[in-house]
């Protein structure tokens, strides 16, 4: 499972501005194929880190039972060169904060206007109220493979979903869970 997926589904272009430099489209891969493509804004590009914005590109509710997309929620995405992780803010149409959907990743390309990013199954789900910290999909990475034909991303990958529970954990405002500290400039 991966949030803004919508198996290969193309969708309305976000909010913001007509210029093309700040358009970029995501290509998420998944075993060698795109799962899905759509269009973002780019907000940000250091260098290590690029921002994009996108709306739910799902098109209609998907309820995971943690937490519900759906159309006019807002993905404010981070994604690093040099990390092996995605951080992806929700926010609900009128601007509360759902959480942070993070993927395994590894590192993110940026080339020609294309956001390429290969998903490892891995994810990580932080509630926006800071209550529920979530490893999701490790019966996925399992039966992927990958310990197998690349072990050494395999042990990347569950450094990087480490990594990211250790940040959520205890990161926010009276000890509760967030990733707001990651995703700041």
């Amino acid at each position: 499972m991966s949030a803004n997926s919508a198996d290969g589904a193309r969708h309305p272009q976000p909010e913001g501005p007509t210029d093309a430099a700040a358009r970029i489209e995501v290509v998420l891969v998944k075993s060698g194929r795109t799962k899905i493509r759509y269009p973002a804004r780019l907000l940000h590009d250091d260098g290590t880190r690029i921002t994009v914005q996108a709306p739910w590109a799902g098109g209609v509710v998907r309820d995971f039972g943690f937490v519900r997309f759906e159309p006019g929620d807002v993905f404010t995405e981070h994604y690093w060169r040099d990390r092996w992780y995605s951080v992806k803010e929700v926010r609900a149409a009128d601007g509360t904060l759902k959480g942070w959907y993070c993927d395994v990743t590894r590192p993110a390309v940026l080339s020609g206007g294309e956001l390429v990013v290969e998903d490892l199954d891995l994810d990580l789900w932080v509630s926006g109220d800071g209550t529920a910290v979530l490893r999701l999909d490790e019966d996925e990475f399992a039966a992927s493979g990958l310990a197998e034909s690349d072990p050494a991303a395999a042990s990347a990958a569950r450094r990087a979903l480490d990594e990211l529970e250790r940040l959520a954990h205890g990161a926010g405002p009276g000890g509760r869970a967030s990733l707001a500290g990651v995703v700041s400039p």
